[in-house]
């Protein structure tokens, strides 16, 4: 068997587990910041929560792409 590999794929996917979490965790606060009306710019911290969550998507779409044959080369 080849370990190198293994351990390869292992650390992608958890480098890509720990980034999709975090920008969705992310998303959620600040999300949640957007949603307070004490805060100072509510639309811009919006803005970066849209933002977040559109880049969270956009990894699973990636992934999506590089696990489901019929796209691959």
């Amino acid at each position: 068997m080849k370990w190198l590999e293994l351990v390869t794929v292992a650390g992608a996917t958890l480098v890509s587990a720990l980034v999709v979490v975090t920008l969705y965790s992310l998303g959620v606060r600040l999300t949640a910041i957007a949603g307070d009306t004490t805060a100072a710019r509510p639309r811009s911290v919006k803005y970066l929560a849209f933002a977040c969550f559109g880049l969270c998507g956009l990894a699973v779409l990636f992934g999506l792409y590089l696990i489901i044959p019929y796209f691959g080369a």
